[in-house]
């Protein structure tokens, strides 16, 4: 049996955990809390003397420590715990930097201070983050600070009323930069994030559309092995009886072992479909030097092609890693070596290697992929199999994805096309 035709079910991956948006939010938020305390410490130090502006600094310093104190415990213990926060946690968060700020105001004017308009940036992060009743949560908290600050707060001491016209415009035009500024951040940033989203969903659709062709095909070929089994063990007997009847050093009688070994390679193909069809256990991997395992690949690819024109070469250097060999791995080699077998001969296959990943590749001498060819990579349609770009491509894609592997196609410079496989050790090697 051909090296390629070893069994080995390919492990299933862990299910992942989808992200959820507020997941990223509280590191997000500690980290944007440590520049907002810099900052309003700096303004803290310089207002009274730059801008003539007396500040009750005592209590405005001891709010700055405990929400210093606070974030510095929610930072470690952030990095101390393994599970992700939940939405209550970043909801209390986010009351706590309303409540901070509007006692930092309480003591700075309060809703006269042209910053009191800074109380949206909480409703404007859980409205893009956190749930329907989280935002208004934030929006009912942040409207009943802004209404108290109308009413209750300590008034700057300003001594003229220009002066403080003066001071008040500028601290409008502050806001409405800063404002500004966070508006377009906001916004690039959700428009980033819906073109990802779509961008992923486009993938997500085109990979199940894949995935179904395949599964119909696998379907097709459980019923193909089925149905050929019969007349393959019929064509098996005539073989042998005419083997029987034919002079043993004769053309013919070559012809007829030739056709036998054929025969038999079929059989063998058709009980791999058939036992692949059902479940299997890692238990019976096997696992092979990766050289070992592709020269084997290619002398048994060669030999029932009429020792074709092709070369192995093994550009690798030290020792080469050893993997384990899915059955489907084999197949999709097999596949891209014929593709370029059809397009011209000579066909180069060449096996490099490093700490990371096992590169396979595949040249020949014929006219190139065409560019529908290299845009699509076996990924959208079956395409033309005269082109290289049939159901055997699409199989050779789905299989490598399935392990973590790509197939990149491209022309080089010196002529001909160019098939490079690349699996990555992490997925199918074995660490000794």
């Amino acid at each position: 049996m051909p090296p390629h035709s070893t069994a080995l079910p390919s492990a299933p991956l862990p299910a992942q955990t989808p992200a959820r948006p507020h997941d990223r939010l509280l590191p997000g938020l500690i980290r944007a809390r440590w520049w907002a305390l810099g900052a309003l410490l700096l303004l803290l130090a310089i207002a009274p003397g730059l801008l003539d502006l007396p500040l009750p600094q005592q209590p405005m310093l001891a709010i700055l420590a405990a929400v210093g104190l606070w974030n510095g415990l929610m930072h470690w213990q952030l990095h101390r715990s393994a599970g992700a926060p939940d939405a209550t946690g970043c909801l209390l968060q986010l009351c706590i930097d309303l409540l901070a700020f509007a006692s930092l105001l309480y003591f700075s004017g309060g809703a006269t201070n042209p910053l009191v308009f800074m109380l949206l940036l909480p409703v404007v992060l859980s409205a893009l983050l956190l749930s329907r009743g989280a935002v208004l949560t934030i929006a009912a908290l942040a409207i009943l600070l802004y209404s108290l600050l109308m009413v209750q707060f300590i008034p700057l001491e300003l001594g003229d009323a220009r002066r403080a016209t003066t001071l008040h415009l500028s601290g409008m035009w502050l806001t409405f930069v800063v404002s500004a500024a966070m508006l377009a951040w906001f916004v690039m940033r959700t428009t980033d994030a819906l073109r990802r989203r779509d961008a992923e969903l486009a993938r997500a659709r085109e990979q199940t559309y894949r995935d179904e062709r395949v599964l119909a095909l696998g379907a097709l070929a459980a019923g193909a092995a089925h149905e050929l089994g019969s007349p393959l063990a019929t064509l098996a007997v005539l073989v042998g009886e005419m083997e029987r009847d034919t002079p043993a050093d004769t053309t013919a009688a070559a012809d007829m072992k030739l056709m036998r070994e054929q025969i038999a390679y079929c059989k063998r193909i058709i009980t791999r479909l058939t036992e692949q069809a059902g479940d299997q256990r890692s238990e019976g991997a096997e696992s092979m030097r990766c050289d070992a395992w592709l020269e084997g690949l290619h002398a048994a690819w060669r030999s029932l092609r009429g020792e074709c024109d092709t070369t192995f070469t093994l550009l690798g250097s030290g020792e080469p890693p050893l993997i384990v060999i899915e059955p489907t791995l084999g197949q999709g080699v097999v596949s891209v070596l014929d593709n370029a077998l059809r397009a011209g001969a000579p066909v180069d296959l060449a096996l490099d290697w490093n700490a990371e990943e096992v590169r396979i590749e595949v040249r020949d001498c014929g006219p190139g992929f065409s560019d529908d060819v290299l845009r699509k990579a076996g990924r959208q349609t079956f395409g033309d199999a005269a082109q290289g770009s049939g159901i055997g491509l699409l199989l050779t894609t789905a299989s490598l994805e399935r392990m973590g592997g790509t197939l990149e196609l491209d022309n080089p410079r010196t002529g001909g096309a160019r098939a490079t496989i690349r699996l990555p050790l992490a997925r199918i090697g074995l660490h000794v």
